[in-house]
């Protein structure tokens, strides 16, 4: 956070509440920012810029057999789809009375900052929960709080879908969105799906998934957990190894439910390591939270300004998969 304080405000009545406020906003903050879900599941880079520009590449043919003294052939890579990004500004403001000052309600000067700090972080969550959701309804953009953000990925199509274009191959399509329901069996389908994503020249890109987000329902976490936790299987009378023991980060994240469609149970699996290299959801911080505390002319009251810029979206789609959605493709 960076804070900025107006002319006069320690001589005045607010001079001492300036300081324990502030305090209280930094320590509140680190613990919020902390406990924060979205910053596990979005790449989160800073920027410098109104916008940035995220490309892929395409990969070389590779090495090529040219017997003794063959000359060395050309190779070469072509860039794929790329997506832009534009920083959306964010406000908000909380005021202390001068009554509140000469009646000592210390309660209530907590009360506000925290109110306000909280709703901040709510904001940054709920907001990547709501790209996230509306990828899932296969949504190509996302309004929130009265404002339009695209949700496609790089190749102008909804980031979860049956039929992603390749750069290289108009007749060629792949998918990532799938209908079938948690479950073992699932699990395992999904990730041998996403281990044979082809990038824009056919190559399979070795998709490595180990994630899987999920909103806070009790027969998915019934379900996910009761077909990772044990390293034998209990639908077998001989307890046979359970092959994906082990191996997966569960994420629960409640703030999915209120932005997925009614009555579904739609679940998602990730390379965590694909979507930090290729950016598959991305998160941009063009400008990190400023707190101006001045005087309001008006009200003469204390008021506590907050901005910052910051945005969401989606590049490289292969690097996540979505399944129990009705209109995917069966794994």
């Amino acid at each position: 956070m960076i804070f900025t304080e107006g002319s006069n405000l320690n001589n005045s009545v607010f001079g001492k509440v300036q300081n324990p406020i502030k305090m209280f906003l930094e320590t509140r903050g680190e613990a919020l920012e902390k406990e924060s879900i979205s910053n596990v599941i979005f790449d989160h880079n800073p920027s410098t810029h109104f916008g940035e520009q995220f490309t892929t590449m395409t990969a070389m043919e590779g090495f090529k057999p040219v017997g003794e003294n063959g000359a060395y052939p050309e190779d070469g890579m072509q860039e794929g789809f790329s997506k832009f990004l534009q920083n959306m500004t964010w406000k908000d403001r909380f005021a202390v009375s001068q009554e509140m000052i000469d009646d000592g309600i210390l309660l209530n000067l907590k009360q506000a900052p925290q109110a306000f700090l909280n709703g901040y972080y709510r904001t940054r969550e709920m907001y990547a929960a709501a790209m996230l959701g509306g990828a899932i309804q296969t949504n190509t953009s996302v309004t929130f709080r009265g404002k339009t953000f695209d949700a496609t990925s790089a190749d102008d199509v909804a980031l979860f879908s049956q039929s992603h274009p390749s750069k290289l191959d108009a007749s060629f399509t792949q998918g990532n969105l799938f209908s079938d329901a948690l479950s073992a069996t699932a699990i395992g389908k999904m990730e041998t799906a996403m281990q044979t994503f082809k990038g824009d020249a056919g190559e399979i890109l070795d998709v490595t998934p180990d994630t899987i987000i999920i909103p806070n329902i009790y027969a998915l976490k019934n379900t996910v957990f009761a077909a990772l936790g044990a390293d034998k299987d209990p639908a077998t009378s001989n307890n046979g190894y359970n092959y994906l023991f082990g191996r997966w980060n569960v994420i629960v994240w409640p703030y999915l439910n209120q932005f997925i469609a009614s009555g579904t149970s739609p679940w998602i699996m990730m390379d965590s390591k694909y979507n930090e290299a290729y950016k598959t959801l991305i998160w941009l911080d063009r400008k990190e939270l400023t707190i101006r505390s001045v005087i309001d002319d008006n009200t003469d009251a204390n008021a506590w300004h907050g901005s910052a810029r910051f945005v969401a979206g989606f590049n490289d789609w292969r690097g996540i998969a979505v399944g129990g959605v009705s209109s995917g493709a069966s794994l």
